[in-house]
């Protein structure tokens, strides 16, 4: 992308403010989410090629992680901005694809529910994978996430699902058992898996009924190592289960907490291998035309 559209869509990093005591963005710095996003790169590349990335499309990746699905897309010719609130997720997409030799993929710190450095209309695809539906204002962003997204474009989001039985919604309950109750007026994160809250959250925005879908599909974890050491690194990596580990830890349930988890994990494990980990987990994908 030449100088004069990076000025465009781009977050210049000397103009953005970052609140320090932003609490989501503490929560997503805290730990390196980048050693579970390891085990999420072939279900997220499967999930690119399916949505319809095309070359030449400018394409936002918002909630972007270190660019799980951010550089698949920028592989298939996309104009790729990744935006993300954690900074050390940025700089590692950065370094992802400086490494690879992708040109095309560029990635900024930003909040999801204020993307007020980007202009309306500028993207063909908006896409969240398990990203911008963690950012607190659930309506202030699906409001942005449909200003920034042309008029006969699409955005597209995979959101869990609360309630359901596999991996990540009952990692998501037995955090939620563990740790301290959430502060007055929070909305859980797992709402966006419900289809009538998409429907009613992008409709605020002026997105009619009928051009949201909402299907569900199955997102695959594969881990090189035990269903116990894949554990291990949702324990040491990732930031929701740190900071029930602390609270846990905090109460004496530490071992409890762990047991639970290895428990979950080992009876979700479909693999054959002893030496590998493959969990698939149940995600609501959603399809909206602005």
């Amino acid at each position: 992308m030449n100088g004069c559209l990076k000025k465009k869509y781009y977050f210049s990093r000397c103009h953005v403010t970052i609140n320090a005591m932003n609490p989501n963005r503490a929560l997503w710095e805290k730990g390196d989410f980048t050693k579970i996003a390891q085990s999420m790169r072939e279900s997220g590349e499967a999930l690119v090629r399916s949505i319809g990335v095309a070359r030449g499309q400018k394409v936002l990746d918002l909630g972007c992680g270190d660019g799980t699905t951010a550089i698949p897309e920028a592989a298939l010719g996309a104009d790729v901005l990744g935006v993300d609130i954690a900074q050390n997720l940025v700089d590692a997409g950065n370094r992802r694809a400086e490494e690879m030799g992708i040109l095309n993929c560029r990635f900024q710190h930003g909040d999801a529910t204020d993307l007020n450095e980007l202009n309306e209309h500028t993207f063909d695809l908006t896409v969240s994978i398990f990203g911008a539906m963690f950012a607190p204002k659930p309506f202030d962003v699906a409001r942005e996430m449909v200003r920034v997204t042309k008029p006969g474009g699409r955005i597209v989001m995979g959101n869990w699902i609360p309630g359901d039985p596999t991996l990540v919604a009952q990692i998501l309950k037995t955090c939620a058992a563990y740790s301290p109750p959430p502060p007055e007026g929070f909305v859980s994160p797992m709402m966006w898996g419900i289809d009538a809250n998409v429907v009613e959250r992008f409709g605020v925005s002026g997105v009619a009924a009928e051009n949201i879908s909402c299907v569900r599909d199955t997102y695959v974890f594969q881990f090189d190592g035990t269903p116990s050491e894949f554990v291990d690194a949702f324990l040491t990596f990732y930031g929701p289960t740190m900071n029930a580990l602390e609270a846990a830890t905090n109460s004496g349930r530490a071992a409890e907490l762990r047991r639970e988890l290895e428990e979950l994990f080992t009876s979700q494990n479909t693999s054959d291998d002893p030496g590998l980990t493959s969990i698939p987990a149940t995600f609501l994908r959603v399809t909206v035309s602005p």
